[in-house]
């Protein structure tokens, strides 16, 4: 019905074939009416032609604008329900990641691989890396997982570089693909790591793990041994370096921003403060390392590291 009125208007023909009311208060009753429906439809069908061509591009604006509407509204509610469901599998992953599934995480996400999405993809790089860290994880597959992984990582910063997360998972799978390619390209690789944390710290500073990674840039630097300052020095003008005075501000600074988010920062922190020397503080952070929750497969071995630094410690006493 709603078609038909609005093609009434679009048609001019169409009032002059369907008189209006006022023919029923003409003096040729239904005979007068019968002629006229005669005389104006002979004048339109006479030329078929015209009269189609009338038609068709009379009917075809609304019609356009019909089918428009239609398609306009599916997209609508097709997009919705696209974004509703990308929700609910990031909710899904999220959980998972917070119980320690790595494996089930995985398998989750892996059936999105092909995602243009980037919340999905940087997690889909997460997890991928989680399973190589795995101990039943071969080294042939641990390879090939740390290459996958930087792929999505790649593809999530394409996808969205206003994304801190995807920064600072591009920067660890590169790092992670340079133990495999060796120490010159990870070297080389160093500035390019370094640009992403601080990038994922300048997009979102209350995020505990990008700073802690950053510590963890700089105690590699500090720590870094004289050969392989030497290939840092023939691959920069001026090669990366640091301190451990400066990781450990970051550290710190972690650990304000998200106490206890990480067993690991724990651990570090212990370890720095034995590099400078301050045993006292060394065996706090590093009870505390020691003490943190396992929930996954890292932190049982950062328990044991630290257990056994703690033993180093009454060994030496």
């Amino acid at each position: 019905m709603a078609l038909a009125a609005h093609l009434w208007h679009f048609l001019p023909w169409a009032r002059a074939v369907f008189p209006g009311p006022w023919l029923s208060r003409g003096v040729a009753g239904c005979r007068g009416l019968c002629c006229t429906w005669r005389l104006r439809g002979s004048e339109v069908m006479g030329n078929l032609g015209s009269f189609k061509r009338s038609f068709l591009f009379s009917a075809l604006p609304y019609l356009g604008f019909e089918t428009f509407q239609v398609f306009s509204q599916a997209a609508l509610v097709h997009a919705t329900a696209k974004v509703f469901r990308v929700e609910e599998i990031l909710e899904q992953a999220d959980y998972l990641y917070e119980s320690g599934e790595t494996e089930k995480l995985y398998q989750l996400l892996t059936q999105y691989k092909e995602s243009e999405d980037a919340e999905l993809l940087w997690r889909l790089a997460r997890a991928s890396r989680d399973i190589a860290q795995l101990s039943g994880t071969s080294e042939e597959e641990k390879k090939l997982l740390v290459c996958e992984a930087l792929e999505y990582a790649k593809r999530a910063l394409e996808k969205n570089e206003s994304s801190f997360a995807a920064h600072k998972w591009y920067a660890i799978c590169i790092s992670d693909v340079g133990d495999y390619e060796g120490i010159k390209a990870k070297i080389a690789n160093a500035y390019i790591i370094k640009e992403h944390f601080e990038k994922a710290i300048e997009l979102n500073p209350k995020d505990a793990t990008s700073i802690h990674l950053m510590g963890i840039w700089c105690y590699t630097f500090a720590e870094m041994p004289w050969y392989q300052r030497r290939i840092a020095k023939m691959l920069f003008a001026t090669p990366p370096s640091s301190t451990y005075e400066e990781a450990l501000g970051y550290f710190h600074r972690a650990e304000q921003v998200d106490p206890n988010f990480y067993s690991k920062n724990l651990l570090l922190l212990g370890k720095t403060y034995l590099k400078l020397h301050n045993k006292k503080l060394a065996a706090f952070w590093l009870m505390k390392a020691k003490d943190y929750p396992a929930h996954t497969e890292e932190d049982k071995q950062i328990q044991t590291e630290a257990a056994q630094l703690l033993t180093g410690f009454s060994d030496k006493n």
